[in-house]
């Protein structure tokens, strides 16, 4: 069986990972008590972190999801994931570097009441 054809892709995205994804990787979510993964394939998509547990992604967006075609392309994207039972967090690179401590902390919460939520299905 031949590799996912976005392995490839993910894996380039793992090595050229911006300093915003760096940053929330290595200071937060590489130690967070859950298992995350970077630059996850889900689908047809690569997503920047994954939390199998939680059932939980979180995407940073640069400025390139600005334009109105971006925009869009991340609405249907962040519907797929959620008809998966996905919950998306989307968090801008400014916040990841204004707002640190507040994304962490918003993630942890999310995080955990997935759990819970997830625990009563």
């Amino acid at each position: 069986m031949s590799p996912h054809p976005l392995r490839n892709r993910s894996r380039d995205l793992r090595k050229n990972s911006t300093k915003q994804e760096n940053s929330l990787w290595y200071k937060y979510l590489s130690t967070f008590g859950l298992r995350v993964h970077r630059q996850r394939v889900i689908g047809n998509y690569i997503v920047d972190f994954y939390c199998h547990q939680a059932k939980l992604v979180i995407e940073l967006d640069g400025g390139q999801h600005y334009s109105d075609e971006e925009m869009k392309s991340d609405q249907i994207r962040t519907a797929y994931l959620e008809s998966q039972g996905l919950k998306v967090l989307r968090f801008t690179n400014w916040e990841v570097e204004h707002q640190y401590y507040q994304v962490c902390e918003q993630i942890k919460q999310v995080a955990y009441q997935r759990l819970v939520e997830l625990a009563k299905d």
